[in-house]
């Protein structure tokens, strides 16, 4: 029988996450116009780019690089940590814009529920 180790399971969940931003970053790399109009936004002129690919490729990137590191054996779980927060950055600024403009609609909140679970399950799985 396989023994299961929350030290085990947060690595899972931290491949996972870098797996899943990965795939998220590539996705709007390859088709920024749809990813973007899927999330409620119409890119225009160079400056509309940038600030896509700053917050959806680069951010991405750095979050899909960090859960790899924290997925390592015998890193400090602070870096697991951080990646969890960066994870539950993007629900809590939804959160908060909700505020102003209501909750995400369609597949966007199935995303922030995923990214609220996934961060917390990170934190919740942090060795004791």
């Amino acid at each position: 029988m396989v023994s299961v180790t929350r030290a085990g399971l947060r690595r899972q969940l931290l491949q996972l996450v870098a797996c899943a931003s990965s795939l998220a970053a590539l996705v709007a790399m390859l088709d920024p116009d749809r990813v973007a109009t899927v999330m409620g936004l119409f890119l225009v002129g160079v400056n509309g780019y940038s600030q896509f690919y700053a917050i959806y490729v680069g951010t991405r990137l750095a979050t899909a690089g960090l859960a790899l590191l924290a997925a390592r054996q015998g890193e400090p779980p602070v870096l697991g940590d951080i990646t969890a927060l960066f994870v539950l950055a993007q629900p809590v600024g939804r959160f908060i814009a909700a505020f102003a403009i209501g909750l995400p609609q369609g597949s966007l909140l199935v995303v922030c529920g995923l990214e609220l679970a996934g961060g917390i399950a990170l934190l919740a799985l942090r060795p004791r």
